[in-house]
């Protein structure tokens, strides 16, 4: 059996933008290791008048969290503060109405942490 079928998925959030939507899943191996998953997803109209998907994706692991965390955050500031005009920076900051798919499943919200219970219990 393919093992990647056997992961358990934690927490799933779907975000689309235009032609594009981008899955982030975060999974657990069978001995309870988390890793994340973003796939990007591209509606792509064929020749023929058919609709195909073109998905590409990563696979980021607990230990490089916080360094893929920084260097997203380095990019960003950069672009903002080097390359976009101040509207185009306001423009981003405007507040955006999210439909109800973009937010996070509720089956996968995870318990608040009690100090008071094993790790295991989580």
């Amino acid at each position: 059996m393919d093992d990647r079928h056997d992961q358990e998925e934690i927490y799933s959030q779907r975000i689309k933008a235009g032609k594009r939507t981008y899955f982030f899943d975060v999974k657990a191996t069978r001995g309870q290791d988390y890793y994340l998953t973003i796939t990007e997803s591209k509606r792509r109209q064929n020749s023929d008048d058919s609709v195909s998907y073109e998905k590409h994706k990563i696979f980021l692991y607990k230990e490089d969290f916080l360094k893929f965390v920084d260097a997203l955050q380095d990019a960003v500031e950069y672009v903002r503060e080097e390359l976009l005009t101040p509207e185009e920076v306001a423009e981003l900051d405007r507040p955006r109405e999210f439909d109800d798919r973009d937010r996070p499943r509720p089956e996968f919200e995870r318990p608040a942490f009690d100090p008071n219970k094993s790790e295991e219990n989580y």
